[in-house]
């Protein structure tokens, strides 16, 4: 089914196909909520999104754009998360799994690394490499041309790999 139709589906009130949306827009969500918000809140709000977006699914003008339309809800949603001055405590180190501490930590490092170049590269840096979608898709859920996504996508790479001294 096409993008649309799921909508327009789910718009008439059928749980399955919204749930087909979830499906396949959920990783742009989350990618699009990571870079504004911490990674374990970041998956809380997820569910918090597409319920919104089930609640207001009237609202939408044009069924073809919704991955824009809920990508738009979730950055909506990181700036409503630290309006609200809502805080988060780390759970004790020994309370934590030590298996994947160095894999955590690896990956707290790469973002972080991501989230210091400058701002016009995160979104998309994030949804290609942690979400791991394409240029095309990128570009349909930020509303930009594939031609910026390959552009920011490239310079992104070329600073990320200076930050990370990595040789090209």
């Amino acid at each position: 089914m096409t993008e649309e139709a799921l909508v327009r589906a789910a718009m008439a009130g059928d749980r399955e196909a919204f749930g087909m949306l979830y499906t396949r827009f959920s990783r742009a969500v989350h990618g699009t909520l990571l870079v504004r918000m911490p990674p374990a809140e970041a998956e809380d709000a997820v569910q918090d999104v597409f319920l919104q977006a089930m609640k207001r699914l009237s609202d939408i003008r044009d069924p073809a754009t919704f991955g824009g339309w809920i990508c738009s809800i979730a950055r909506r949603r990181a700036v409503d998360h630290f309006r609200r001055g809502v805080r988060h405590e780390e759970l004790p180190e020994h309370v934590q799994a030590r298996a994947d501490s160095s894999l955590r930590a690896q990956a707290a490092e790469a973002l972080a690394a991501i989230l210091s170049l400058p701002e016009a590269y995160h979104e998309t840096l994030v949804l290609r490499l942690v979400e791991g979608m394409s240029g095309a898709e990128i570009a349909s859920i930020t509303g930009l041309t594939p031609e910026s996504v390959r552009v920011n996508l490239h310079r992104g790479f070329v600073l990320l790999r200076e930050k990370l001294g990595i040789g090209a």
